[in-house]
């Protein structure tokens, strides 16, 4: 059952992130601290494929009409800003330990790094063979800190034969600025849903040119296309066509809505007219 998988994952995410801050206290190592930043990045992307998939089975109410989509969104800001937080102290302290190296126990290191890229190559395995557009991206972010704890354990090796402990800190600025980066683009995806744009992967241009390819659709306008989380879009139009009989209506409609739904389009609302607005009003409205 997927849902108790990444619940688990879940659970061990939040266990290890414990785990490295305490190693990371520790052995003094600031890469190992930047790694447990690392995975707290995954414990909201875990949490977010285990909500989509919840409220994918709730049902609406009369004063949630459109459920609860949007409080993933709301989880992945805060997310983001936290992690902004977080990747810019770990550079700063990285920059201070360059030109002020401190001692490390590099056995402590090893050993938590070593336990780190268990935990995630365990959860990445749970995860590894889902269908599901969410399941699949926090499984990459599993990976890329797998791959973090694999650099944690090279450092701590070095440092354990060389005494270098500079290695450390320049591991830990490099984790930051990816750490950085990918906070700054949850943060940019999430304001993104929220202002109700367009969404990124998806083509508006093309959207209108397959319902205008609809038999007996002679014009679109008023149209507006939005995200409503990170796996459901929604879109309302006004159709022109010159048909008037309802059946008729009712196969274009259907046939409209078949083909939104390769853009993820799972709400669509759309109003038919026999007359349609002018051509000035709808190329304002299209480049609106």
């Amino acid at each position: 059952m997927i849902e108790f998988r990444i619940f688990f994952a879940i659970a061990l995410t939040f266990a290890f992130f414990g785990v490295e801050v305490v190693g990371g206290v520790i052995s003094g190592s600031l890469s190992l601290l930047s790694d447990a930043g690392h995975m707290l990045r995954d414990a909201p992307a875990l949490i977010i494929s285990l909500g989509a998939i919840g409220i994918a089975k709730r049902v609406p109410t009369k004063t949630k009409t459109f459920g609860y989509h949007r409080i993933e969104i709301f989880a992945a800001l805060l997310n983001g800003i936290l992690l902004l937080g977080i990747g810019a102290w770990v550079l700063a302290e990285a920059y201070r330990r360059i030109y002020n190296p401190l001692s490390i126990e590099s056995t402590t290191m090893l050993i938590v790094a070593a336990i780190g890229m268990v935990v995630n190559s365990y959860i990445a395995f749970k995860l590894h063979g889902s269908s599901d557009i969410n399941v699949k991206s926090a499984y990459l972010h599993v990976i890329t800190d797998t791959l973090s704890s694999a650099a944690v354990i090279v450092a701590s090796i070095w440092i354990f034969f060389t005494n270098q402990t500079i290695v450390d800190a320049v591991l830990a600025a490099g984790i930051a600025v990816f750490m950085l980066y990918s906070a700054f683009k949850i943060v940019k995806d999430s304001v993104h849903i929220l202002l109700e744009f367009v969404p990124k992967n998806v083509n508006l241009d093309e959207v209108i040119k397959d319902v205008l390819s609809v038999k007996g659709v002679r014009g679109i306008h008023n149209v507006h296309l939005w995200a409503l989380c990170s796996n459901v879009h929604v879109f309302d139009a006004h159709v022109f066509t010159s048909h008037r009989d309802m059946l008729r209506i009712e196969k274009i409609k259907k046939e409209i809505k078949e083909r939104l739904k390769k853009y993820n389009i799972k709400h669509a609302t759309l109003e038919f007219e026999c007359e349609e607005c002018t051509e000035n009003e709808i190329v304002k409205n299209i480049e609106h």
